[in-house]
């Protein structure tokens, strides 16, 4: 396998924009490269508009190599590849579920069917991914390989004494999946500091004031800035509408905190059996498992430990094994 040249072709990024899909092929790539020859191509231009995304696929039928690997949102790039040896990894289908009419049709055909027809693999990130790709875009799940997120190695277990009388709790993201304003509602009158990372509305603004909730926000965070929130904070609170992994919940169990998280799509899978789980669509449900994790300190400390071992589930160098197995079997 040494000898066959593997091709990562990448997104160019986006000024200000979240690169977390960069940051996990570029650490798999390093805990490869004394193995496999990998080559990264970014693609030339951004994704934007018909002509520049035809560039794209252009481009990348010029730099494909022996095994061509697209690592994610410019799916649409594979193709004018050679099917037989293609990799696609589409992280979810979220944007299915939020689009209408021929916007949705043209995503569903340009980024997710077409793209999966003229592959050999399709990696996604969980097995509830998978089986809504499966199911949205009428492929067989015997083509697509589950193969998690890697939790960096920089979140490491940091001792703090749970802050029952006033809990930090940490919400990561702001878009809509993200269930905010539930949240929100759910936090009425619970003594806490609600740390927000990601640009919030004027209306979240409105709805902390008007409930009396004391909040922080931060955006544009360094990664270790953001690795010092979680140990500040005494737990965290991510009750998604909808997650293709939840990577949050394992950097938080990783840390050493106590975690609610929602009942559904992959978050009880990336979960473990490391957090409380509430029905996202329901702030009573939410606001009882926040209630649960302030009161119960015996609660707490069984969630923290078992979130720690959960999390070391999804150590890099086991992630990284899974994607060289994948490689090999072109061979």
């Amino acid at each position: 396998m040494g000898k066959i040249k593997i091709v990562h072709y990448q997104r160019l990024r986006r000024p200000g924009a979240n690169y977390s899909l960069e940051f996990i092929f570029e650490d798999l790539r390093q805990r490869l490269g004394r193995k496999l020859t990998i080559e990264l191509v970014n693609a030339p231009c951004l994704s934007k508009g018909f002509f520049r995304r035809l560039l794209i696929a252009f481009h990348a039928w010029l730099r494909q190599g022996d095994i061509t690997h697209i690592t994610g949102d410019i799916t649409f790039a594979g193709l004018l590849l050679n099917p037989s040896k293609t990799v696609i990894t589409i992280l979810d289908c979220g944007i299915l579920h939020r689009k209408r009419g021929i916007a949705r049709w043209l995503i569903k055909k340009f980024w997710f069917e077409w793209p999966m027809s003229r592959c050999r693999w399709v990696t996604t990130i969980s097995r509830s991914a998978a089986e809504d790709v499966a199911k949205q875009c009428s492929v067989d799940l015997s083509k697509i390989r589950v193969i998690p997120v890697a939790i960096s190695e920089s979140f490491q277990h940091s001792q703090k004494i749970f802050n029952q009388s006033c809990p930090r709790i940490l919400q990561i993201g702001t878009a809509p999946n993200k269930n905010l304003h539930r949240l929100i509602e759910a936090l009425e009158g619970i003594s806490c500091t609600l740390v927000i990372i990601g640009r919030i509305t004027e209306s979240i603004r409105t709805s902390l004031a008007e409930r009396n909730i004391s909040f922080e926000n931060y955006h544009s965070l360094s990664n270790e800035d953001v690795i010092e929130e979680y140990r500040k904070a005494d737990m965290l609170c991510f009750v998604s509408t909808y997650e293709g992994f939840g990577m949050p919940i394992l950097e938080a169990q990783a840390t050493g905190r106590v975690v609610v998280t929602s009942d559904c799509y992959s978050m009880p899978e990336v979960a473990g059996k490391g957090a409380l789980l509430a029905d996202p669509n329901s702030v009573a449900s939410i606001r009882e498992a926040i209630q649960t994790v302030v009161q119960n300190a015996t609660v707490r400390n069984e969630l923290i430990a078992k979130g720690l071992e959960n999390s070391r589930r999804f150590r890099a160098d086991e992630i990284a094994l899974q994607f060289e197995k994948l490689y090999d079997s072109f061979s």
